[in-house]
């Protein structure tokens, strides 16, 4: 890192942003941002999202970049090449961070990991606080096996949460740009093989659940399927096969539940028979490790709050 470098770049990549943005760039102000950049890359927003952007450039040591249009993965890998911070993190436009994120991260950094996790609350639409989306980790230094082992069974890293050695993203070539719905699940898996991970205990970011995301909004579930089928295959080798059948099955159910986002109906029969085909050990593992509770109470408290009085 050159003298006068950021330690902590802030890679936002940014599509039609506007009703959220603000808030987003806010938190990280909020936050002092001593040490740290963000690079904003604009993919194409045809709304207030680049006027937003261009004011914020007074608030924030913040860097616009041009994106090529359409591709999120794309975007923030270009984001991640002209970064110059020793670590980076995504804030996506949606989210936000948490009182004393910045300072614990620094904390957690000094000790040179290659990725720190944290959990993330779920908050909805307006802000207001839906649940804690946990990692079923230890507190403290984690063991590159036990993490690879339980992010195969269900990507539990909230997109706002790890902070990372951003040389060691480029030696894995950042993120695959074919895959605009498991990106970030494969990434944290190629990383978690790169070096020391560190769990901090404490929520220190939020995950908005809202229906206008892109990837609730896109609807091609063929190629859902195959984007998580293409990284249970990556990464899945080697792995015991309590594991892999829990893993199998937790992506049936997020097919099963993405299809009911959309009007689909929900094949409940079929998935509690699987369910007890998978036996204790892997059903054990499902559960722990899928944090399946709290990610739909988070969504049904959505819909709860937006339905018709």
């Amino acid at each position: 890192m050159a003298p006068g470098d950021p330690w902590l770049s802030v890679v936002m990549p940014v599509f039609n942003g506007e009703r959220y943005l603000e808030q987003a760039l806010e938190s990280v102000r909020a936050e002092g941002a001593a040490g740290c950049e963000v690079v904003a890359i604009d993919d194409g927003s045809s709304d207030r999202s680049p006027e937003i952007l261009r004011a914020w450039e007074r608030r924030l040591p913040l860097r616009i970049l041009r994106g090529r249009g359409g591709n999120w993965v794309a975007a923030t890998n270009a984001g991640l090449r002209e970064a110059r911070g020793e670590y980076a993190c995504f804030l996506h436009q949606d989210d936000l961070w948490l009182p004393g994120r910045l300072a614990a991260l620094r904390r957690e950094a000094e000790s040179g990991p290659a990725l720190i996790l944290h959990p993330a609350l779920f908050v909805g639409p307006d802000g207001g606080r839906l649940g804690t989306w946990r990692c079923p980790l230890p507190e403290g230094e984690v063991e590159a096996r036990l993490l690879v082992e339980r992010l195969l069974v269900q990507n539990f890293i909230a997109a706002p949460a790890p902070a990372f050695a951003r040389k060691a993203v480029l030696r894995v070539s950042g993120m695959d740009e074919s895959l605009w719905y498991t990106a970030d699940w494969d990434l944290w898996l190629k990383l978690a093989r790169q070096g020391p991970i560190r769990h901090v205990g404490s929520a220190l970011a939020a995950f908005r659940v809202h229906g206008e995301s892109q990837t609730v909004r896109r609807r091609e579930p063929g190629d859902r399927r195959r984007q998580l089928e293409t990284v249970l295959e990556r990464h899945s080798g080697g792995a015991p096969s309590a594991v892999r059948r829990a893993a199998r099955f937790s992506l049936e159910l997020n097919l099963a539940l993405a299809a009911g986002a959309n009007g689909s109906p929900f094949p409940w029969r079929a998935l509690l028979q699987a369910f007890s085909r998978l036996g204790p050990a892997s059903g054990a593992r499902y559960l722990r490790d899928s944090r399946i509770v709290e990610r739909i109470r988070a969504r049904l408290r959505v819909r709860g709050a937006l339905a018709p009085g």
